[in-house]
C-alpha cells in the first residue's frame, strides 16, 4: 500500500510522541528504537517485513537478559520497536552501531538511541562513521540529498540484499 507524504509526516510526529512516553514511564533507562530503511512510497511490504524480523532478533538478542520493555507497532508507514534497557547510552549505542554494521541485513536498519531529550544520538559520539549509502561508497545522506540513485535501482538492492538474506 502506497502511502502518502502526509502519512509519512504524521508517522514521525506520531513515533516522536510514543518515544516521549516510553521515556517518561522508564526515565532512568535507554530507549532504542527501530524502524526499516525502505525508500519509496511503500514501507510495508514482504521485504520491510523480513527486515523487520531480522532487527528485532538481533536487537533481542544483543541487549538478552538487560531489556526491561519492548513494544512493536506494525504500520502501513513501517515497522516500529521501542526497546527500554538498563544499558547506560553510549553503550547502547556502540551496539547498535555494532548491528547495523554487522548484520547481513543491517544496512537496511535504522537502530536509534534516544536521549531523554527525545533526540537520536549520532554514530559519530561513539566513534562510528557516518552511515554509507546502499549503492555506492558515499555518505547515505549525500546520496539522499542528492537523488542520486533511482528508486529502482535502490529497491533492486534491497531485494538483492533480502534474497541473499533468506537463501
Amino acid at each position: 500500500m502506497e502511502i502518502t507524504l502526509d502519512q509519512l509526516l504524521t508517522s514521525r510526529e506520531n513515533r516522536c510522541l510514543r518515544q516521549q512516553e516510553v521515556i517518561a514511564d522508564y526515565p532512568d533507562a535507554t530507549l532504542v528504537c527501530l524502524t526499516v530503511i525502505m525508500p519509496g512510497n511503500v514501507k510495508r511490504n514482504f521485504f520491510s517485513l523480513i527486515v523487520a524480523g531480522a532487527a528485532l532478533q538481533a536487537l533481542i538478542a544483543a541487549f538478552d537478559k538487560t531489556i526491561k520493555h519492548i513494544s512493536t507497532r506494525d504500520l502501513a508507514t513501517g515497522f516500529e520497536a521501542y526497546l527500554v534497557t538498563d544499558i547506560p547510552q553510549l553503550e547502547a549505542k556502540k551496539i547498535t552501531c555494532q548491528i547495523e554494521d554487522s548484520h547481513m541485513l543491517g544496512r537496511l536498519f535504522d537502530i536509534d538511541v534516544i536521549n531523554c531529550t527525545g533526540i537520536p544520538m549520532q554514530r559519530t559520539e561513539v566513534g562510528h562513521a557516518p552511515r554509507q549509502c546502499l549503492i555506492c561508497d558515499k555518505e547515505s545522506r549525500y546520496c539522499m540529498r542528492n537523488h542520486s540513485h533511482s528508486q529502482e535501482e535502490l529497491q533492486a538492492k534491497i531485494r538483492e540484499m533480502v534474497e541473499a538474506y533468506v537463501h
